[in-house]
């Protein structure tokens, strides 16, 4: 016999690769493990739906697309019948909202979600949409976008999850998508101005001598028609610092009448010395040397946050019901002030509801007379605090008897939060308000927005308000779409 054979039999072994051998493994005193293969095949095809447990969150956003949500706005923008197929208007808004509501905002997380994460494929029916394409479709339709909040707020209704009875007002800064190293003071635009209209100066001279040159070598209507590329590029940042000066001093303006505004209408005068004196302010204004102007974000202001610390931020309203901690108005500003919002605020609830609150709280950055006055003529309970308290502080009780009649309205108020029911209902405020913004802070991505300039800012935020409705209204319905009574 052949001695190769021999060995061949005498030594056999198993040429699988290494990966493929079944190697089970056990632990201390005989201890078995379940069987795990990563290679094992599926028998049948698997269905993801059944990777989905039926009371997910992802459930009540596809079914509120598909039942709740007036498509027709998303539907009508595709006009053109030409070019490749878009992405299903239904797929890319359930995981625009999904994402909303878990905090995946951004569009590169969303494409990586469609990849990794299970509810996000069973949302895309196992498409993964580029990022290009969903920062598209969310920029697109970010009109269409922001009626999700009315829709949020109307099922939550349906719900019953909006009483009006007492509602709390109050802001909070939000974040811009502006960097800070992209920021330049007036001053320093003001020179820059001058250092960069010399060098345009000096460009477009030397331009024209070659013109010249060029035209007695080559005749007219001949030779390069395009601007140099250097000139070109400080021509472009040159109009960039103008724009930006430009509107430094157009806020200086604005911020020097409405100041002047609110002096007159203090001091009682009529509506045409108001404006007269408004007209005045503005005309003088200056703009400060510090006051700083940003290439990122030019709609977005330096404002105080929490911390204590200063960034590019803009300014949330939010109107807040004390049943459910339902949103039931929010606008998102670019002043760092609370108290000219009251007013607005109030007309969008009504605008919203259809029904004035009984009872409104907010702090000590929302009272004025004008504000008190503007409570009480909408039929509006207003507990305003008169002042900021210290850690610790009691509030001391109204002394009992009549009201004397000499007070002045912030003296009334403060009698008023000072007894018994008033500090009851004050007491809710924190209660009511200030957990939303804590909860939007923690579950939907950060109190910051991603889109640059106001207006897609404010379209982001209300997205983000209506996500926090709709989590609220998921948490006390579970996954049923309330349906018209």
């Amino acid at each position: 016999m052949d001695s190769g054979h021999v060995d061949e039999q005498l030594f056999a072994v198993d040429v699988r690769p290494v990966e493929a051998v079944d190697r089970p493994i056990s632990g201390g005193w005989n201890k078995s493990f379940r069987h795990y293969d990563q290679h094992q095949q599926f028998l049948i095809p698997p269905s993801i739906d059944d990777w989905l447990p039926e009371e997910h969150l992802a459930r009540f956003v596809s079914d509120l697309v598909e039942e709740a949500l007036d498509l027709e706005p998303f539907l009508a923008s595709y006009t053109e019948a030409k070019g490749f197929p878009p992405y299903d208007p239904r797929m890319m808004l359930k995981l625009i909202i999904y994402g909303y509501s878990t905090g995946v905002r951004s569009s590169r997380a969303i494409e990586k979600a469609c990849w990794e994460d299970v509810p996000f494929r069973w949302l895309s029916a196992n498409q993964t949409p580029d990022f290009r394409s969903i920062a598209r479709f969310r920029r697109r339709h970010l009109v269409a976008l922001r009626e999700l909040f009315r829709t949020s707020l109307v099922l939550c209704e349906r719900a019953g999850m909006v009483r009006l009875g007492r509602v709390a007002l109050d802001g909070t800064k939000v974040r811009a998508n502006a960097s800070r190293r992209k920021a330049m003071s007036y001053r320093y635009l003001s020179d820059k101005e001058q250092v960069l209209a010399a060098e345009v100066d000096d460009l477009l001279h030397d331009a024209e001598v070659t013109d010249a040159r060029e035209d007695k070598t080559l005749g007219k209507d001949r030779g390069y028609a395009d601007l140099p590329d250097a000139l070109a590029t400080k021509e472009k940042r040159l109009a960039a610092i103008r724009r930006a000066k430009d509107d430094l001093e157009a806020r200086a303006a604005d911020d020097a009448a409405d100041n002047a505004r609110k002096k007159a209408t203090d001091q009682g005068l009529d509506e045409a010395e108001i404006e007269r004196r408004a007209d005045e302010a503005a005309s003088s204004a200056t703009v400060k040397d510090n006051a700083q102007a940003n290439f990122t974000d030019p709609d977005a202001r330096i404002m105080k946050t929490a911390d204590g610390s200063f960034h590019y931020c803009y300014n949330a309203q939010a109107v807040v019901d004390d049943a459910h901690q339902v949103i039931v108005a929010t606008k998102l500003t670019a002043s760092a002030t609370d108290s000219r919002a009251l007013p607005e605020m109030l007309d969008e609830v009504l605008a919203n509801t259809g029904v004035a609150p009984r009872e409104l709280l907010a702090d000590a950055g929302y009272f004025s007379e004008e504000n008190v006055t503007a409570a009480t003529s909408r039929h509006i309970d207003p507990y305003l605090a008169t002042g900021r308290l210290r850690h610790g502080e009691v509030v001391p009780s109204a002394s009992p008897g009549r009201i004397p009649q000499n007070l002045s309205p912030k003296e009334r108020m403060a009698r008023k939060l000072r007894t018994k029911r008033g500090k009851a209902a004050y007491a809710r405020r924190k209660a009511i308000v200030e957990p939303v913004f804590g909860q939007i802070d923690t579950c939907h991505g950060g109190k910051r927005v991603l889109l640059r300039g106001h207006a897609a800012a404010a379209a982001e935020w209300e997205l983000i308000a209506a996500v926090h409705n709709l989590r609220k209204l998921f948490g006390y319905v579970g996954t049923a779409i309330p349906a018209p009574s």
